[in-house]
């Protein structure tokens, strides 16, 4: 098994922190590549967060309100293989 971070996207050109505004799976749960699992916002902007690889949520480091800069690891997904 390995380890992928999910990252904050970059919504906007300006954009340099996003709030987490809602968790679309929960730790525990199977997530498939590309889909979605977290719903954050900037100043102007409202996006989704899609899982990088399909596996399952171990982790959540950020919870709903908070604000996270963008490219630092929201959660970890553990996926089989290498």
């Amino acid at each position: 098994m390995s380890s992928v971070n999910v990252i904050m996207p970059k919504l906007g050109m300006t954009m340099k922190k996003g709030t987490i505004i809602e968790w679309k799976k929960k730790v525990g749960e199977k997530v498939e590549k590309e889909e979605i699992i977290a719903i954050v916002e900037s100043e102007k902007l409202t996006g989704e967060v899609k899982a990088p690889a399909s596996g399952v949520l171990v982790q959540i480091l950020h919870d709903i309100g908070d604000e996270v800069s963008v490219g630092e690891v929201i959660a970890i997904i553990e996926t089989e293989g290498s």
